[in-house]
């Protein structure tokens, strides 16, 4: 559960035509009162003949206007509560229970104040009320509003518990700043995938990721498009710094500037200069050996990540995160959209709520690898996910210990961020593996032609062949475990597709089952799925490059750095833009 306080405003009436209208794309349904500061004789205007919206505003306001000081400035306190998607559906009288808790906690009304301030709590979907209240108590005086936020977070987690919800942690204000609701309708607006704000957390991160000193990240930022302004103190010195991308204004036509404090915690200057403490030396490697190296670096610093004690374990797991971002931007085009998740989920993970020491044995490896991804990548465009396979699978191993030491130090949000990215590294690891038995692999005709000198064979017809016998026949030994798992269908619709595309099915299950282990699996029949996305990525990819004849490497695959895209439409769901996203170029104002 979910409390979050709008900013106050002036027009109460508005609020509520808007709370109790169709909303902006006719998402409100059924809007009606739950509950307000004086049931049952306060009337709902959705639901009376005798109570309209203007007169349920006017009521509420009454004390602000009887206020025997100077009325505030902006007098309408609104608060939204939400419910995570996967909770159960509360009723309105549990509703009705949350919008009198988080009024008595926040110290807008407390419980058997008769004085208290007015407010009402109003539904208009499922998942979440809105409560709206006036700043004024109606013996004439000002609330006490100390601390409101926290407390109607602490009462949030009890309700957690009473209704078996989700349950979130007290904040340890490491989470993601999300963007506002403003943003969000302006990307709409413009028709841009998401707010500026994430385009630019997420560049912000990569410049810091992969820069070695401050100019070079600030050189990195302006490469690459980005509005650099740099806060300069009398003495000379850089005290911080905001970005901006080009065409983003507000109302005045003025540039709309974000310091790196507000993208994310870890990305204001003094934070990002901490990266460059500790002077990393890095070997000079050829660009043909830079995943090896990389892997050789993340497997030596993945048995020592914590081992200093809890600030070096948070300099640790940060230069962790730093690596995976570096290597999402570097990584094969097969896998790139994988790397890219993992790198988004990781980044709680990757802020320990503690002081953190960037010396370190672990963090020093971390770094290191990091820049042997930085510097080759910039000199060769390798884009072989088979030879990057090693590094993703040592970086499953360090994923994983960090999740582990989260866990250990109860740092449960970083736990499970750790878990999701480490899980998506998996997914990369499957794909690259079904990447490497499409290469390899011949099929049963081709095979025939090499013994017998024909290359005749009879294809079965699309659909003809049962995919439960093309199991059993093909992996009879987790045939049972496979047909029983609920991720058998997705595998099924896999087996089908490769029938369509012309591939004996059976055939290529062998294939990419006996390219590397099932036993440790979770879910075979999930990782089976990932190995035949990779191997039909690889021959959809080998088909294009034979048609065109080209390499099957799309624009921007090599690594090297290109100017920042702006983005389409944003997202309902937590999670970064896909390839065909950073194609789209910005839209620049007059």
């Amino acid at each position: 559960m979910m409390p979050k306080k709008a900013r106050d405003g002036t027009d109460t009436k508005g609020l509520l035509d808007y709370l109790y209208g169709p909303g902006k794309r006719d998402e409100h349904t059924n809007p009606h009162m739950v509950a307000s500061w004086d049931d049952p004789f306060v009337e709902d205007p959705a639901r009376s003949p005798d109570m309209t919206i203007a007169d349920l505003a006017l009521v509420l306001d009454a004390p602000v206007y009887a206020l025997l000081g100077k009325r505030p400035a902006e007098h309408v306190y609104h608060v939204a509560v939400r419910n995570a998607p996967e909770d159960r559906l509360l009723s309105d009288e549990e509703w009705a229970r949350v919008a009198r808790q988080m009024m008595h906690a926040s110290g807008i009304a407390k419980e058997g104040d008769d004085q208290a301030c007015r407010w009402v709590a109003i539904r208009h979907a499922d998942d979440h009320i809105h409560i709206v209240a006036t700043k004024a108590r109606q013996d004439g005086r000002k609330p006490r509003l100390r601390q409101d936020i926290p407390k109607m977070h602490a009462a949030a987690r009890d309700f957690e518990v009473e209704f078996g919800l989700r349950r979130l942690k007290h904040g340890d204000k490491t989470a993601r700043k999300w963007p506002k609701t403003g943003e969000q309708e302006k990307a709409v607006r413009r028709g841009l995938s998401e707010p500026v704000r994430e385009t630019l957390q997420r560049t912000v991160r990569q410049a810091a990721a992969a820069a070695v000193n401050e100019d070079d990240f600030f050189a990195r930022l302006t490469t690459v498009g980005v509005r650099v302004n740099k806060r300069v103190a009398p003495d000379g010195n850089i005290t911080g710094y905001s970005v901006a991308m080009p065409g983003d204004r507000d109302g005045g036509q003025r540039a709309v500037f974000f310091p790196g404090a507000r993208l994310a915690s870890d990305l204001s200057l003094p934070r990002v200069r901490e990266r460059w403490t500790t002077a990393v030396m890095v070997p000079t490697v050829a660009p043909a050996e830079m995943w090896q190296e990389a892997e050789r670096r993340v497997r030596a610093a993945a048995d020592q990540l914590g081992a200093g004690g809890l600030h070096q374990g948070a300099g640790d797991v940060a230069a962790l995160g730093d690596l995976i971002v570096t290597a999402a931007v570097v990584s094969p085009y097969l896998v790139r959209s994988q790397m890219r998740r993992a790198a988004y989920e990781y980044e709680r993970a990757s802020r320990a709520p503690a002081a953190r020491q960037m010396e370190g044995q672990a963090r020093q490896l971390y770094r290191e690898s990091n820049q042997v991804l930085a510097r080759s990548v910039s000199s060769v465009g390798r884009n072989d996910a088979v030879a990057a396979l090693g590094l993703l699978l040592a970086l499953v191993t360090a994923v994983e210990a960090s999740r582990r030491w989260h866990q250990a130090q109860e740092h449960r949000a970083q736990a499970e961020a750790a878990g999701r990215a480490g899980r998506l590294l998996h997914e990369a690891v499957e794909v690259t593996v079904g990447v490497h038995a499409a290469r390899e692999y011949k099929s049963r005709a081709e095979r025939a032609a090499t013994r017998s000198g024909t290359g005749r064979r009879v294809a079965t017809a699309p659909g003809a062949r049962p995919m439960v016998g093309t199991v059993q026949d093909a992996i009879p030994e987790h045939a049972r475990e496979i047909l029983a798992d609920p991720a058998w269908p997705a595998l099924r619709a896999r087996l089908v597709e490769v029938e369509k595309a012309g591939d004996d099915p059976g055939d290529v299950l062998a294939a990419v089952a006996a390219r590397r282990e099932l036993n440790s699996a979770d879910s075979v029949a999930e990782v089976l799925v990932w190995r035949l996305d990779g191997w039909q990525r690889q021959r959809s990819s080998a088909a294009a490059a034979s048609g065109s004849g080209t390499t099957a490497a799309p624009a921007g695959s090599t690594g090297r750095s290109a100017p920042v895209r702006m983005q389409g439409a944003p997202s309902q769901t937590r999670r970064p833009p896909g390839e065909e996203q950073q194609r789209k170029g910005p839209k620049r104002g007059r």
